[in-house]
Formats: structure tokens, C-alpha cells, sequence
């Protein structure tokens, strides 16, 4: 039997300092409660999962259910969110979990948006359905073993035989890419251009297995894939994605939802923080009446204002098809920063008890770690922001 916790530093205080989220429209409000009502039932599942490094399918299910995978994406039969809606559902996910997070990440933010971005009519019809209900689970193969960053240099080819292409070369670091049932495979063709291909993974050819010792998001698999000689029908080729501009597209938008997620675990370790300062009793007095104690979460609270005003203005952007590139760059840029900052401030205030997944602190740490990392690391956003600033570009 799982003792209970000393302390209950997960209650949600809906921190909202700046009345940023006050007008809110009733839609936006609906589904981040769905999102809420979600996190509280999953919360008490995923740290066992976590410790386990075990994949929660039925949650990752649960979410299609309720409509929390699409991301902004229009699915027929799925109400569609608004960017600030998909927006809210990525914090609130991520507040209770950076796995469960992941998979919207993956699900919706670049599976899904491929096939809707460049797929056919009978492809979007195929797949959008069963993966925005979480029937299916969607894959993104675009990093490889030695393509990280410098993604745009992939190896993976895809060669035209008669009526089939045939897949071969090595992709890492994919999510679902060894649990679900499609990956989008980021290849070169015969031209040596960069196209998107459907590649069911139970193919002939399609091995994958699950990257192990993962020290973050670890309820959510991983996957290094090998291809040998897979062959798919040529319908199963994106049709509207000819380049790696195409697939930078997926990447810009995702990077939105990834500032986003960071937004949710900045809110929860906070408030995970503040918690803690009003329970636990030292010296007499409880942690909240020590002024170093106050300037900690006056600081924490200021950077988590700025992260939530950087989320919601370009939310309105985006809805407008104003947002730019390099805009979600920065937003990216800055809320993983500020949530790896705010994550380790939250884990000293609660001293040894922030280093036991029962108080979630730690296992936001190191969940933020990698969102940190994916979607462009804070050195190639850096790159992106300050080659829009000077107009000279500074990669290699």
C-alpha cells in the first residue's frame, strides 16, 4: 500500500497574477477544464508510470476521447480549438505531466499536422479520424542517429521502384515511433529532396525498439527505428510536402505548443512551491513567513507572468496568421529557460523533499529537460532569432 504524502503540493491554484487568462472565451474555457478535469483524474497514475518508465496507453486513449489531442488541427466529427485553446490544453496537460504533454506533441502537434498540412484528401480521411479520437497513434521520424539539430541533412532515402517506394536508413529519438501505428518518415527522393511518407509500422523492413535509461519523460516512449528496404505503396507519399521548408512548417507550429507545455510545468512547480510554503513548518513558523523565502516566489512568480504574457499574445497572433517563425522561436526560447530556472528554484525550496516524485517537483525537473531540447534546441532558436534581428546568419 503506497504511504500517503506528507505534504499535498498538487492542488492547482490557477495562478493568474496578471489576469492574463480573465477573458478567456466560453469555447477556450470549456476545454481547458476538460484538459483540468483530465489532469486530476491521470495525476495519480504517472508517477508510478514514470518511476517504471512505462507508457500509459489508456490515458494517451483517454485523451482522444475528450478531444485534448488535436491540437488546434481540424478532425471531422472533433469541435475544433482555437489556437489559445489548443494553447491551454498543452499547460494544463503539462502541469500534471510532461509525458502525457509529449504525447499531445507528438499525437497532434506533428503527426497529425503533417497529414493535415500536406496530406491527400483520402490520407487526411484515413488517419485524422482515429488519431485525433487516439484510436491510433501517429509517429514523427525526422531526427536520426547523427542528425539532430542539423535535422535538414538527413540520410534516410526513399527510392521509386515501379509502383513503390522503398525506405531505408535510421531515425531517433521518436516518440510512438516503436508503440503506435503510423510514423510520418522524413526522407530524400530520387531528386534528393526532403518528402514526408506514411509508414504503417508493422511493415515489412520497420524495426524499432525503445530507447531504455531515460532519466526524462520517461512514461512515454522513445524509439530508435531502423529501416530495411520498407516498402509503401506511392499513395502513401505526402503529396503537398517538397521540401524540409515543408516540414519546418510542422516544426514553427509545434514550437508554439512546446512554449506552452513549459508554461505548465512552470505553473506547477510554483505552485507546487507556494504549497509548500504554507505547509511545512521550521523553526517555529511556516517556510511562507521568511522573507527569503517570499522573494523566491516573488521572483518565480514575475518569470511565470512573463511566460504566461509571451503564450497568450502570440496565441492571438497565430489565430490572426500573424505569427512569424521566429516569433514561436522566442517563445520557445524563453519558456523553456524560465520553466528549467523555476523547476530548480521549487526543488531547493522543498529541500529533500523535492527530490521525491510524491511531491512531482523532480520529476518536473527533469521532464523539462527535454523539452528544453526537442523542437529545436535553445541554441538553434538562438540562431533563428538572431539571424532575424541582424539579418546575417550565423550557422555553420
Amino acid at each position: 500500500m503506497q504511504a500517503m504524502p506528507d505534504y499535498d503540493v498538487s492542488e492547482p491554484l490557477d495562478t493568474d497574477y496578471y489576469s492574463v487568462f480573465a477573458n478567456v472565451p466560453a469555447a477556450d474555457r470549456d476545454v481547458w477544464n476538460r484538459a483540468r478535469a483530465f489532469t486530476a483524474e491521470a495525476m495519480p497514475q504517472m508517477n508510478d508510470y514514470w518511476e517504471r518508465a512505462e507508457f500509459p496507453a489508456h490515458l494517451a486513449k483517454r485523451m482522444g476521447s475528450l478531444n485534448l489531442l488535436a491540437d488546434g488541427i481540424a478532425v471531422p466529427g472533433l469541435d475544433l480549438m482555437s489556437p489559445l485553446g489548443a494553447g491551454l490544453v498543452n499547460m494544463e496537460v503539462s502541469r500534471g505531466d510532461g509525458s502525457l504533454g509529449t504525447v499531445i506533441a507528438v499525437q497532434g502537434g506533428l503527426a497529425m499536422r503533417s497529414i493535415a498540412l500536406f496530406g491527400s484528401e483520402a490520407q487526411r480521411e484515413t488517419w485524422l479520424g482515429p488519431l485525433g479520437r487516439g484510436e491510433k497513434l501517429g509517429a514523427f521520424a525526422l531526427t536520426e542517429p547523427e542528425h539532430g539539430s542539423d535535422s535538414v541533412a538527413l540520410e534516410t532515402t526513399a527510392t521509386l521502384d515501379g509502383g513503390e517506394y522503398v525506405l531505408n536508413g535510421e531515425k531517433k529519438w521518436i516518440g510512438n515511433g516503436a508503440a503506435g501505428d503510423v510514423s510520418v518518415v522524413w526522407a530524400r527522393d530520387d531528386a534528393g529532396d526532403v518528402r514526408g511518407f506514411l509508414v504503417e509500422q508493422d511493415r515489412e523492413g520497420y524495426e524499432a525498439e525503445t530507447i531504455t535509461g531515460k532519466a526524462s519523460l520517461r512514461a512515454i516512449h522513445q524509439a530508435r527505428i531502423r529501416l530495411n528496404n520498407v516498402r509503401i505503396p506511392k499513395a502513401n507519399l505526402l503529396p503537398g510536402a517538397r521540401t524540409f521548408k515543408d516540414t519546418s512548417k510542422v516544426l514553427v507550429a509545434t514550437r508554439l505548443g512546446v512554449a506552452w507545455s513549459a508554461l505548465g510545468h512552470a505553473t506547477a512547480v510554483y505552485e507546487a512551491a507556494l504549497n509548500y510554503a504554507t505547509q511545512r513548518t521550521q523553526f517555529g513558523r511556516p517556510l511562507a513567513k521568511f522573507q527569503l523565502v517570499q522573494e523566491r516566489l516573488t521572483y518565480m512568480l514575475s518569470e511565470l507572468t512573463s511566460m504566461q504574457l509571451h503564450c497568450v499574445h502570440l496565441a492571438g497572433l497565430d489565430a490572426a496568421g500573424l505569427m512569424r517563425p521566429t516569433q514561436a522561436a522566442m517563445a520557445k526560447y524563453h519558456n523553456t529557460r524560465k520553466a528549467r530556472e523555476l523547476a530548480s528554484i521549487a526543488r531547493d525550496m522543498l529541500g529533500g523533499n523535492g527530490i521525491l516524485l510524491e511531491n512531482h517537483v523532480i520529476r518536473h525537473l527533469l521532464d523539462i529537460e527535454s523539452i528544453h531540447t526537442y523542437e529545436g534546441t535553445q541554441s538553434i532558436q538562438t540562431l533563428l532569432i538572431g539571424r532575424d534581428v541582424t539579418g546575417q546568419s550565423a550557422f555553420a
